[in-house]
């Protein structure tokens, strides 16, 4: 699989092969909180307006809380007023995979994370210009890096 991922000066780069992150249960167990778990690789959804990152306004990346791929940049996130961190495009198209969510008794567009398979959120099709895109992910489905600590995630990222 290829991805894009953040280099020491950065900027955003690749696409580069990625390795598919595979792990069990227990092993996602013993790397995340229960929490992020639930959400995560349980396909949760935490509750409206609790999520620590939903008024994080600092510049910088939010990357996968499984694997650590670079997700979405603060520059594509708005205030939605739906409760979730709101972004209107991804870092790359490739970081991101879709699928169709039945549950619930509606027909959505779930996100996940392209290299681990992480359950981010949904995707909806009214958010603002330029994509018209609006993509709602869980906070606990997030790590955030501050801009000034990009080489830090460059150098996690490098084995990839």
């Amino acid at each position: 699989m290829k991805v894009k991922v953040f280099n020491r000066l950065g900027q955003l780069v690749g696409p580069v092969e990625a390795v598919k992150v595979v792990k069990t249960d227990a092993e996602w167990r013993a790397q995340l909180t229960p929490t992020q778990f639930h959400i995560a690789r349980g396909r949760g959804t935490e509750r409206p307006f609790c999520g620590t990152l939903l008024d994080n306004q600092r510049r910088g990346v939010y990357s996968c809380v499984c694997c650590g791929l670079p997700l979405f940049a603060a520059d594509a996130k708005f205030h939605s007023g739906t409760g979730w961190p709101s972004f209107f495009r991804p870092v790359a198209d490739e970081n991101v995979a879709t699928a169709v969510d039945g549950g619930h008794g509606m027909a959505r567009t779930e996100i996940l994370c392209a290299r681990c398979d992480a359950h981010l959120g949904h995707v909806f099709e009214d958010g603002p210009a330029p994509t018209g895109l609006r993509f709602c992910v869980n906070s606990e489905a997030l790590a955030f890096t501050d801009e000034k600590d990009l080489p830090d995630l460059a150098d996690e990222m490098a084995g990839l």
